[in-house]
């Protein structure tokens, strides 16, 4: 690792030694609290210490930099000085938050520690200086809470339990209701805890106490719930990082103090306004651990109580214009945490505000009009992979409801699925291929392998910026946090409202777009798409390279796949047409044929139901080019596998029990992906492709709609396979020139799907005139994996590093993406107008529709669902070649 002499950058007094293009070292907190104080916003003062110490902490058993020590205490010692205090110092005592920043948002997936450098004599000085014993010692008792947490490691729960006693023993209801004096007997509690349960005192000594806070934060980088979180959103796990100290400021003084969070535009919506939420005397982690129920920013909220705009409405007015001046200075959506001590408004971070898939559209189009970003800018924001949660069903707003309880519509979205009251009980049941609900009190970041795996995420406390509901809108999960009526009982695994009591199990809905919460499965709808999507797919149209097909064999397909967008069909699947009941039994009676005359006349049957299937997608497609692969699988798949079945079979064909059950017995292959399939079965069952090719032709020339078509011949590996097909297909074509006047225009192309037909492909195109990488089977054979039997053993690949991404999900250039390569500069150097596609799954991937741009690929072919996913992916791929997509921090000067 490269060696950084300095190790930690300093801000606050309007001055700064980082800015906001310095997240790679700072993280996206630190670089941000730098440029927010460069340009004279009101930060507390403090330091940074940047994201490769933490890399060389994690790799060296927890070792630093010799001379980190020496750089702190000269940057604490600027801090003092701005903020008039002293660390550890009994009369005038400095206080501190120890919190995490990555160059990547990640939402409380690693340790804070606030409050940092009480004890028992700093906080008397807390005491005396702001005249407030209670505020004192409820300080001192956050951070020894927090601090036995985070760095001590004990179990947050107990902490709380002595809090409930205490106020059992008082009969009070609230925290807010405790006194200086229960305070204090409660941060003795504490105390006594930490000794009996570690056999050491809780630390007095504050240096000690940051030393220790700044190591967990560095040790949280590698916790569970931050791994997981890593991988599920492709972030690398040697970023690191950085660790931000700042001087303590406190919404928890007073009436006129206060802690909230606020956003330039609504997260869920998109609408230019500002949104957020806040607590009048309290510190921030009460708002996103959802322990008090939040009050609106703005006069309109709606909630019971007083908004911070009738209760300060100064400290509004300067929050409202500084968001906007923010949202201009860094041309985006701002997400802002903010401070109120004794009227004086402070922020405590900005970043890019995380937003649902419909606001990020809103957002990006309408900054567009505005003029604060171009086109292209609009395009690089949005995140492919979130436009396929605009395209599926929500509630039908007609069905009937059995509405248990209401809460705050935190993630829009509607989801189905049985209860469940823990993250391990939603992973395991969704493994299993159940959907669940996650319901909680309130999640925190344990349980985000849970709420990945869940339809839907519910929380009976909590606002609109909690953790659910902050992890939800980032994972596009539907969300109602808040839900105050719902009583989860994790003992008796229950959840009760409205005089309904449900179990572990049992169905719910919920809609994230309401904050509705439904006994029983609601039926849903299909979407309707916001203009905005419209207007973004039309930009990509402009910059994009690569073209982009469908996967589609039946009429609802092909047609949803228009309306998204789809510039014809890579994919036509054969295969699929036979399972239709009106057909199936004809090609099982060609399958038990022992002669080719029995087996064409089973075939002649199916020819005009193949016919009519052609037609229809050729004209729905209307002129474009549609890929046809002639059949696939091996013949076994057809058949059902009990005895019972099979006779049923035999009955309906009018064959023996004994003779259709050996004829299965005998097709059955030991490794069948790699067997009697593709154009090894079209050789030796030629009649099957001649069937077929004569369907196609016959609807090609039928006088419709015109079309582009291909003939793709799957899993030839070598020259003369295609030879003597296409020798075969081109027979029929004349065929049916003969008995129809006319000539069908088509292209003879192959699938390439094993290692060979890449390293042969300068011969196979002396015969094919496009090629289509079938992704799915090559990385099979590249590997010698097995899609299908992977999972016993994929997840452990991920984890111990030796793949990075799941290769069946996202395409693996160093190997299957080299034989990729050398097929497209191999077969281009023979048939120079060559045709590439990609037909596997990996057509709607981003990564790898980035990866098909950078070949010089022609066409991804995806399902239709992901056709707009894969426009966005092209056009960010060309955007990315054009010159980049690293946003310019430009904005106005001054504050």
């Amino acid at each position: 690792m490269r060696s950084q002499s300095k190790l930690v950058f300093g801000f606050g007094g309007g001055e700064a030694e980082g800015a906001a293009d310095m997240t790679a070292l700072l993280g996206g907190k630190g670089a941000n609290l730098a440029e927010m104080s460069r340009l004279g916003l009101e930060v507390p003062p403090g330091f940074t210490i940047t994201t490769e110490v933490c890399t060389r902490f994690n790799a060296n058993d927890g070792a630093v930099p010799e001379q980190l020590a020496d750089q702190v205490a000269a940057a604490l010692k600027v801090v003092e000085r701005q903020a008039g205090a002293v660390f550890g110092d009994a009369g005038n005592p400095l206080l501190l938050s120890v919190r995490s920043g990555s160059r990547a948002s990640m939402p409380g997936m690693m340790d804070t520690v606030l409050n940092l450098g009480l004890n028992d004599a700093t906080v008397e000085g807390l005491a005396r200086r702001s005249g407030d014993a209670r505020f004192a010692y409820d300080c001192y008792r956050r951070f020894v809470q927090m601090y036995g947490d985070v760095v001590l490691g004990l179990d947050h729960h107990g902490f709380e339990e002595i809090i409930a006693r205490r106020k059992e023993a008082r009969a009070l209801r609230l925290d807010t209701e405790l006194d200086a004096d229960d305070w204090r007997e409660i941060v003795a509690l504490y105390k006594r805890r930490v000794d009996s349960e570690l056999g050491v005192p809780f630390p007095q000594d504050a240096e000690v106490q940051l030393r220790d806070a700044v190591a967990a934060v560095f040790r949280s980088w590698v916790n569970q719930r931050a791994v997981t979180y890593r991988r599920l959103n492709l972030i690398p796990d040697d970023w690191g990082t950085a660790v931000t100290v700042q001087a303590m400021v406190f919404g928890n003084m007073g009436e006129d103090c206060a802690t909230g969070v606020a956003f330039s535009r609504n997260p869920s919506t998109g609408a230019r306004a500002l949104f957020g939420e806040f607590l009048a005397n309290a510190q921030g982690e009460d708002v996103v651990a959802g322990l008090r129920t939040p009050q609106p920013l703005d006069r309109g909220g709606g909630a019971a109580g007083l908004s911070l705009e009738e209760r300060l409405p100064g400290v509004y007015t300067r929050l409202t214009e500084t968001m906007a001046w923010l949202e201009a200075h860094y041309r985006d959506m701002q997400d802002v945490e903010f401070t109120v001590q004794n009227g004086r408004l402070y922020f405590l971070q900005t970043r890019t505000g995380k937003r649902t898939a419909a606001a990020a559209l809103k957002i990006a189009v309408e900054m567009v009009e505005e003029g604060l970003i171009d086109r292209r800018e609009a395009l690089r924001r949005i995140e492919p992979e979130s436009l396929e949660r605009l395209l599926h069903p929500t509630l039908d707003p007609a069905a009937e409801r059995n509405v248990l309880a209401r809460g705050l519509a935190a993630s829009p979205g509607a989801a189905c699925g049985r209860l469940v009251l823990n993250a391990d009980d939603a992973e395991a049941r969704a493994r299993d291929g159940e959907d669940v609900i996650l319901a909680r009190i309130e999640t925190s970041p344990e349980d985000i392998h849970g709420m990945h795996a869940a339809r839907g995420i519910l929380t009976a406390r909590g606002g609109m910026t909690s953790h659910a509901a902050v992890v939800a809108r980032g994972m596009g999960r539907p969300c109602v946090s808040g839900a105050g009526d719902l009583v989860i009982d994790y003992a008796a695994g229950t959840a009760s409202a409205g005089g309904v009591t449900l179990s572990t199990g049992d169905v719910v809905t919920i809609d994230g777009g309401t904050g509705e919460i439904m006994q029983g499965r609601v039926p849903t709808v299909q979407p309707e798409l916001a203009e905005t999507f419209w207007r973004l797919m039309a930009w990509t149209d402009t910059v994009r390279a690569l073209r982009v097909r469908t996967n589609a064999e039946t009429p609802a397909e092909a047609r949803l796949a228009r309306e998204f967008g789809a510039e014809g069909i890579g994919l036509c699947r054969t295969e699929h047409m036979f399972f239709g009941d009106d057909r199936i039994l004809a090609f099982r009676r060609m399958i038990m044929s022992e002669t080719e005359e029995e087996r064409r006349a089973a075939l002649a049957e199916i020819l005009p139901m193949q016919r009519r299937d052609f037609v229809a997608l050729f004209e729905i497609m209307a002129g474009l080019p549609v890929t046809v692969r002639l059949l696939d699988p091996p013949l076994h798949e057809f058949l059902p596998r009990d005895a019972g079945a099979l006779a049923e079979i035999a009955r309906e064909i009018g064959k023996p029990p004994a003779e259709v059950e050996r004829r299965a017995e005998r097709i059955q292959e030991v490794n069948p992906m790699l067997g009697h399939r593709g154009c090894r079965l079209g050789l030796s069952h030629p009649e099957i492709y001649e069937m077929q090719a004569q369907a196609i032709f016959e609807a090609a020339v039928a006088g419709g709609a015109p079309v582009a078509l291909e003939i793709m011949i799957p899993l030839a590996a070598t020259r003369r396979e295609l030879e003597l097909l296409a020798a075969r297909i081109g027979t029929v074509a004349d065929r049916v020139a003969a008995d129809t006047g006319k000539r069908p225009c088509y292209l003879i192309g192959t699938m390439i799907e094993l290692p060979r037909a890449c390293l042969r492909a300068d011969e196979l195109a002396e015969v094919a005139e496009f090629f289509s990488f079938g992704t799915n089977d090559l990385t099979q054979t590249a590997y010698g994996i097995s899609r299908d039997d992977s999972g016993l053993f994929l997840d452990r690949y991920l984890d111990l590093g030796i793949l990075a991404r799941d290769p069946f999900v996202t395409l693996d250039p160093d190997g299957v993406g080299e034989l990729m390569s050398i097929a497209a500069e191999r077969g281009r150097r023979v048939r120079s107008g060559l045709k590439l596609g990609i037909c596997g799954e990996h057509g709607g991937d981003p990564a790898s529709v980035r990866f098909c741009h950078a070949i010089g690929i022609d066409y991804v072919s995806c399902s239709p669902y992901r056709v707009p996913v894969a426009r966005l992916a092209a056009a960010q791929a060309a955007l990315e070649t054009e010159g980049g997509s690293t946003m310019s921090q430009r904005g106005p000067s001054g504050s």
